[in-house]
């Protein structure tokens, strides 16, 4: 089993086009939470995918929040660690929108 490669990387965020300065657990863009499916395994860059990730829900923990993307491209899901410099209105909005689903049922 191949282990955690961690990658300082800055990107653009394909999706709102944000600058995204990478501290080598960044997954994700901070202003609108979405993600790119590059990693079979965290850090590795081996997807050949690279679908633009969704996101679809939140999980609160005792250690924060978890944030559900799934690919739009492949429809796999996969969840992420919130950073503490993630957009919170947007992190709102996403567990409103799950309360509204439920509310649907």
């Amino acid at each position: 089993m191949k282990r955690f490669s961690r990658r300082k990387e800055d990107f653009v965020c394909e999706h709102c086009g944000a600058e995204v300065s990478g501290s080598g657990y960044t997954n994700h863009c901070p202003k609108c939470l979405y993600s790119k499916h590059v990693d079979v395994m965290p850090g590795d860059r081996a997807e050949e995918c690279h679908g633009m990730m969704r996101p679809i829900g939140i999980e609160m923990t005792r250690d924060g929040y978890i944030i559900e993307h799934q690919c739009e491209k492949c429809g796999v899901v996969k969840r992420n660690k919130a950073n503490e410099n993630d957009n919170f209105e947007e992190l709102l909005h996403l567990a409103r929108s799950q309360v509204d689903k439920l509310k649907k049922c």
